[in-house]
């Protein structure tokens, strides 16, 4: 298991949500996939739980990663977030 904290630093914009967006991009691995931020975690994969943690410039997130690609999803996400 990984577990990094980042600091938000690039957010999309365009007609796709951000949520959407991370969904797509959690969907992706095979490990498990996990968004904390304050006392919330919730699985990156399921786009109603995203919803429920607003991404905003400037603020930090945790990502957790457990499974077999664990370090490339930590990797993918925190490069999404960051770009």
């Amino acid at each position: 298991m990984i577990r990094k904290e980042i600091m938000i630093t690039h957010v999309p914009d365009g007609e796709v949500s951000v949520a959407a967006l991370l969904v797509q991009r959690a969907g992706k691995f095979a490990s498990s996939v996990y968004i904390e931020k304050n006392d919330r975690r919730v699985n990156a994969k399921s786009i109603m739980g995203v919803m429920t943690v607003p991404v905003q410039l400037g603020e930090k997130l945790v990502i957790t990663a457990d499974g077999t690609d664990e370090k490339e999803a930590i990797a993918q996400m925190e490069a999404f977030l960051s770009e």
